[in-house]
């Protein structure tokens, strides 16, 4: 059954939200009993590109699953397919894996914002928290990414929760500890929620997803298409401590962004009156596509895995720092930098792609039957 908890009445005006403070949105260094993602499949999308988005996103997959050292569970892969063809394809490719495939239809494979946002209790409930979706503003509307968060939460064996307003996953960035960071570019801009102020919708983010504080930075890349979101810019590391990144070369393009985001993160304290450490990432710098047009690429969209911090890199000269920085910061981890170009001419990376599933004692054993 699915609790839906509205936004508006019928008439359009604001509705006292019911408040679900027993669920809260777990860091994604919490553990995870699996990762949500979908098989690329759409030649009208990716054209001659589809081949190495598909190798981009096995070797992402394989870099999940990895069992590493059997300290944390192995996390399984929950992955959607198309249609029989692409199932098919995709047990080729990942047969081996710890995997179950969904045959769901999607738009295109960003379930950061178009899957359920899963949320735990302290009692060992999980929940698949779903909101509206509508194409990062009503720029992209694909056929079924409308409706992927729903039929994942059909597929999902917990509790089921709707919102009646428009929130995408890679929009905001949690330390679990009740700390929010997200960007005004995105979330006050008019093409989500043109009707809900600042407070209305920090309000909603705190009864939805467990938040005691908001965070909120300005603008994200240039040419992002989803109009800053979090996860190109900032990225928690640990509760207090948080992720950027730094100019390196004299033309990159997203300079006075970056430099401004440092000095905001700089003047910020979380839900715990905690200053926070900001640590300063290597910026890819210039990055394009084959036509020319810079791309929002960013180190700081990698996905952290059980085992694995796996960061998206793009064959320039600051991968291997920004490869190396990221993994003083999770020294219990492996960090891994691999080939993420192709799939960021789609328009994200790693983290864009994914979404996890945390481990909840009691969802795990309710599965494993």
């Amino acid at each position: 059954m699915v609790r839906k908890i509205p936004l508006y009445q019928k008439d359009g005006s604001d509705m006292t939200q019911k408040s679900n403070p027993k669920f809260r949105q777990p860091a994604e260094w919490e553990l995870h009993r699996a990762c949500w993602l979908a098989w690329p499949s759409h030649a009208d999308l990716w054209q001659e590109d589809l081949p190495v988005v598909q190798a981009e996103f096995t070797a992402l997959c394989r870099a999940i699953a990895d069992p590493g050292t059997g300290k944390a569970p192995q996390e399984k892969l929950e992955i959607l397919v198309c249609d029989n063809g692409g199932r098919a394809a995709a047990a080729g490719a990942l047969g081996d894996l710890p995997v179950r495939f969904h045959q769901i239809p999607f738009g295109d494979i960003w379930l950061r914002d178009t899957a359920p946002i899963f949320v735990t209790s302290p009692q060992g409930d999980l929940a698949a928290t779903r909101f509206c979706f509508n194409g990062w503003g009503g720029k992209y509307n694909l056929p079924g990414d409308d409706a992927v968060a729903s039929r994942i939460s059909d597929a999902f064996h917990g509790e089921k929760l709707a919102y009646s307003w428009v929130l995408e996953g890679g929009s905001i960035e949690v330390d679990g500890e009740g700390t929010c960071l997200t960007s005004r570019q995105c979330l006050l801009n008019p093409n989500r929620n043109p009707n809900l102020s600042q407070t209305e919708i920090e309000t909603r983010l705190k009864e939805s997803l467990g938040i005691t504080k908001i965070l909120w930075l300005q603008d994200g890349l240039l040419n992002d298409h989803t109009d800053g979101h979090i996860d190109t810019i900032a990225r928690f590391a640990a509760p207090g401590v948080v992720l950027c990144m730094t100019p390196t070369t004299h033309d990159d393009p997203n300079r006075p962004v970056l430099e401004q985001i440092a000095r905001d993160l700089e003047g910020f304290t979380d839900a715990r009156d905690r200053k926070l450490k900001v640590i300063k990432i290597p910026s890819p710098g210039m990055v394009t596509n084959s036509q020319g047009s810079i791309l929002p690429a960013s180190y700081l969209n990698f996905y952290l895995a059980n085992h694995t911090v796996i960061v998206p890199t793009y064959g320039v000269e600051a991968d291997q720092a920004a490869v190396r920085a990221i993994s003083e910061c999770f020294p219990q981890r492996r960090t891994l930098g691999l080939a993420a170009k192709t799939i960021l001419s789609g328009g994200g990376a790693f983290h864009c792609i994914t979404q996890q599933e945390p481990l909840v004692p009691m969802a795990f054993q309710e599965r494993s039957r």
